[in-house]
């Protein structure tokens, strides 16, 4: 039945500042923007070496964007976590926990997104240590 994962859908109160976050930030890449037939405003982003697609909603008929504590959050493989840890700082976007070393020794934070996502950063690369 299903053979590939297309996209996860967040819908955002201010696709600017998700945009900035997204992109400028996480470094995801624009490869799509539609507004659809109810209006909503869609935008389309890409991971450098992923085809999963990550969109982002504004559709501010849909009231307050509330996302629940610990429901969803996304994953992101990162080439050093200190250097993200230090750009998160002087990009003002907090880090909710320090960096951990799971059991399979890969290293670990969460950050905070706009409107309450959180995203997850891994260092897949066990030579942190």
């Amino acid at each position: 039945m299903v053979h590939r994962f297309l996209h996860v859908r967040y819908r955002v109160s201010n696709l600017e500042k998700a945009l900035f976050y997204f992109v400028n930030f996480l470094g995801l890449k624009e490869v799509g923007r539609i507004t659809s037939p109810r209006g909503s405003k869609l935008v389309f982003l890409q991971a450098p070496e992923n085809g999963t697609l990550l969109e982002l909603c504004e559709y501010p008929d849909s009231g307050k964007v509330i996302v629940p504590p610990d429901l969803t959050h996304l994953a992101f493989s990162v080439n050093d976590l200190e250097a993200a840890r230090i750009k998160c700082k002087q990009m003002g976007w907090p880090f909710t926990d320090e960096i951990q070393k799971a059991e399979n020794g890969q290293y670990f934070t969460f950050i905070d997104a706009p409107d309450g996502y959180e995203i997850e950063l891994i260092q897949e690369d066990k030579k942190k240590e």
